[in-house]
């Protein structure tokens, strides 16, 4: 059952590589961090334990190749993320690494990593969250192709752009080597991913592996309110242009309309019937960040709406914006709307699906006691690496229970036990390449 490797092993490594920091009292890896630089190079040694060609490229991914038995075969990627969020936990791209590296040790100690039927590259991507630079999939984006070159001038906090930060880790990069990083279609036959879930459905299931059917797509909008500024007590009731209710009227409408779109949306030639039925299952919207102070006649406020299908997502922004300017109006205030991010949703491949969805419920009955139930079908409705190596090949998630269904977060927990399904469902998957 290999419990020494996919299990103890893999849950020490999380538990050390969960120490690499770049704060004190707390887990902070944020990209070409001295702390992301020392997981990074940790990581690469593990990738040289399992028996790996290993390599850090431009952009700073880290990665581990077999060839096999077919070194011109197309090549299975398995990756994930080694930053992490500010206060993190140390579950969230770390495990995707590391149950792929625990697997492959097995197929080494086995003396078979030759014997597996195309390359198999794992790659532990640089930047997934954006918490430095405020732009998600530095690393994978890189890789598919669709990182813009714009990118490498983009600055932090300190002023510092992504360019430099690589340089000051002698790292050269530009425009055009940028560009390079993008892999050959052709030379790829799929990716899969490994990731904890974030959410609590697996855990209410008890069930420690799902499969993800997709990752929804996602909308960010920035709504600034106008009024004006009045004394709290010589303006009659009547007459007051109070941004703060006219927001507060704005931010109750998203409640209410993403709890039950079909109670706002008409059927025309872009929202169909289908569309809005998708939207029941999958529709999330949050208010994330509200900015106001005393006397201000301003009211600013982020918007997130995430859903699969991104047509029906469209109608909802579009019904959303239509109302807001007419409550707008109706208070005498003024209301402007800015998109700041983008991004469709990504279907999971089906083929590939299947086949790690086999591999998990192989793995769940072998290491449990219990008979395993179907493998659930997910959807994710959280960003993740897959959705910009969507635009490289095809890919497939294996989500992970975590406890709570927290994350971000110190108290993100896996069990030790899913842990180990995790890295024998990876395990299982790659038996089928050899």
């Amino acid at each position: 059952m290999h419990s020494e490797i996919l299990k103890d092993e893999a849950v020490a490594r999380l538990i050390e590589l969960g120490k690499v920091s770049d704060a004190g009292g707390f887990l902070e890896r944020t990209f070409q961090s001295p702390a992301s630089v020392r997981a990074g190079n940790l990581i690469r040694s593990w990738m040289e334990d399992a028996g790996l060609h290993t390599w850090v490229d431009q952009m700073g991914n880290v990665h581990g190749r077999t060839e096999g038995m077919n070194p011109n075969e197309r090549a299975l990627l398995i990756g994930s993320h080694l930053d992490t969020v500010i206060d993190a936990g140390m579950f969230d791209g770390a495990l995707g690494i590391i149950t792929a590296l625990s697997a492959l040790k097995v197929f080494k100690t086995n003396r078979m990593l030759g014997e597996l039927k195309r390359p198999v590259e794992i790659i532990a991507f640089s930047d997934e969250e954006g918490v430095r630079f405020q732009s998600t999939f530095l690393g994978s984006a890189a890789i598919a192709g669709v990182l813009p070159v714009s990118t490498l001038h983009v600055h932090d906090k300190s002023g510092v752009t992504v360019q430099e930060t690589l340089r000051k880790n002698s790292i050269e990069i530009t425009e055009e080597n940028l560009l390079q990083l993008k892999y050959d279609p052709e030379s790829v036959w799929g990716y899969i991913e490994v990731h904890i879930e974030q959410g609590p459905v697996l855990e209410t299931l008890g069930l420690p592996l799902g499969i993800v059917k997709g990752i929804a797509g996602q909308t960010r909008l920035r709504v600034t309110v106008k009024g004006s500024q009045g004394h709290a007590g010589t303006v009659p009731m009547a007459m007051r242009k109070d941004p703060m209710a006219a927001a507060a009227e704005l931010i109750l409408l998203l409640e209410s309309l993403c709890k039950q779109p079909e109670n706002y949306l008409s059927y025309d030639d872009h929202c169909t019937p289908s569309s809005v039925q998708s939207l029941a299952g999958s529709l999330v919207c949050t208010v994330g960040e509200i900015s106001t102070w005393p006397s201000a006649s301003n009211v600013t406020f982020t918007v997130d709406i995430r859903a699969m299908d991104d047509l029906g997502r469209e109608a909802v922004i579009y019904e959303l914006s239509s109302r807001m300017y007419r409550i707008c109006d109706k208070r005498s205030v003024q209301c402007l709307i800015e998109r700041k991010h983008d991004a469709n949703g990504v279907a999971c491949d089906d083929e590939l699906s299947s086949q790690l969805r086999f591999a998990a419920y192989s793995a769940h009955d072998r290491i449990s006691d219990e008979k395993p139930g179907d493998v659930p079908i997910l959807m994710s409705g959280a960003g993740h690496d897959a959705m910009a190596m969507s635009h490289l090949t095809k890919v497939a998630m294996l989500f992970v229970r975590c406890r709570g269904g927290v994350s971000h977060s110190p108290e993100e927990h896996v069990s030790d036990d899913d842990v180990w399904a995790a890295g024998f469902a990876v395990l299982t998957f790659l038996g089928t390449l050899v």
